[in-house]
């Protein structure tokens, strides 16, 4: 069944797809114009400065969207937030702010709870390498405690700001039962990394999470073009990350934006198609004799992840249609070594934990037809230093990595 988005009493209940090529857009007809307009300015004329002073002092108060014409790039952007208004809509939340990055999304989050006096973090692994990083190292003040969702409740302590999920996790796949995982965190806000999936496949927030973050980089944009990040949220917590991204300045550039807006328009397409691919490659994947084990989620979608029998380096160096190459989400195939780029900055041991192993391989199934991507692949596993195995498998993270042909 189509996935419908929220209805306010002066919109009609619409499904996903419907969504995806209007929202943001509504106003375009009475404009006069057809496409969205793309609105460079870094700045805005007016005559009127005592207006602007109580603008400014009502922005500092709640971190709420100046009533009323922009004023300064670092504050707001019609064209950007034509994007965020788009993607709420898609996942059910009341807001979106927009980010430079998906770093900067997730950094936003981490200081709007730390200035509450909230520092202390609870985190299930995998997630992105980078942003376990961040988690770990303490650049931002921030004590992280690792755990499975099991003992989620019982890490939770008095100063703890937020619980980090990432499901379909990076690199390997792994799913996580967010309403599970929401019912846990009690009153702690719950976090969920809703990258891989989008809220075509999923929609955290229905599930009780209250921040669901996206690097914008990969299938909300989906074509390698450009960097962003955005946090779908309640508007209470969107004021704190508007005063945090004004602070930090770091902010989405509109052009970022007009293109994340038209990438949503074929954000359904885009998956469906991927996603189509995406499994019948994992079932090809399972059946190759060259393969250990192959990871698909249960909800599915374009990602997939092996583990070759073979040297997992031997076949990033045999592809030629695929593209060997770090992110994921884009129209073309991309292949890497989580455990030499996007992992290598989590320690070894715990890349080993949380099942990043040495052997495993991400693919990023774009929008090429299956069997020039299977030759590809094939061609790559049959390199030297592939060997054979008997007993391939065939695993769902949410299977405990249980084998089956």
């Amino acid at each position: 069944m189509e996935t419908t988005a929220g209805t306010t009493p002066s919109r009609p209940r619409r499904t996903l797809a419907t969504e995806a090529v209007h929202a943001g857009r509504e106003d375009l007809a009475a404009l006069g114009v057809h496409a969205v307009p793309l609105d460079l300015s870094t700045t805005y004329p007016s005559s009127d400065s005592r207006a602007e002073a109580r603008r400014i002092d009502a922005f500092a108060a709640t971190g709420g969207r100046l009533e009323g014409p922009p004023v300064y790039a670092r504050l707001d952007n019609p064209t950007t937030a034509r994007f965020e208004d788009a993607l709420a809509r898609l996942e059910g939340t009341e807001t979106a702010v927009a980010f430079a990055s998906g770093m900067a999304a997730l950094t936003a989050c981490l200081l709007a709870r730390s200035a509450a006096g909230l520092r202390h973090v609870v985190a299930v692994r995998p997630l992105y390498g980078s942003s376990d990083h961040l988690l770990t190292a303490g650049l931002l003040g921030t004590e992280v405690t690792w755990t499975d969702p099991a003992g989620i409740a019982d890490a939770i302590r008095p100063d703890t700001g937020l619980v980090i999920v990432e499901t379909p996790a990076n690199p390997t796949l792994a799913e996580v039962d967010l309403r599970a995982v929401a019912h846990s965190c009690g009153t702690v806000p719950l976090l969920a990394d809703n990258t891989f999936a989008t809220p075509v496949l999923q929609r955290p927030a229905e599930s009780g999470a209250r921040i669901v973050l996206h690097s914008a980089t990969k299938y909300l944009g989906g074509h390698g073009d450009v960097l962003a990040g955005v946090v779908a949220c309640d508007e209470e917590f969107a004021g704190a990350l508007r005063q945090v991204r004004f602070a930090t300045g770091g902010v989405l550039h509109p052009l970022s934006g007009y293109l994340l807006l038209r990438g949503l328009s074929t954000l359904p397409v885009r998956m469906r198609a991927a996603s189509a691919t995406a499994a019948e490659l994992a079932r090809r994947l399972a059946a190759d004799p060259r393969v250990g084990a192959v990871h698909y989620p249960q909800i599915g979608g374009a990602m997939v992840a092996f583990e070759v029998l073979g040297d997992p380096h031997a076949v990033i160096g045999g592809v030629r249609l695929i593209t060997p190459a770090v992110s994921l989400g884009s129209v073309d195939t991309l292949i890497q070594h989580p455990a030499s780029i996007s992992h290598r900055v989590v320690p070894e041991a715990e890349r080993s934990r949380s099942g990043v192993s040495e052997k495993l391989l991400r693919l990023s199934v774009g929008l090429e037809d299956v069997d020039d991507l299977w030759s590809d692949l094939s061609l790559a596993l049959a390199s030297p230093d592939s060997t054979r195995a008997s007993t391939p498998g065939f695993r769902t993270p949410a299977e405990g990595g249980r084998s089956f042909a």
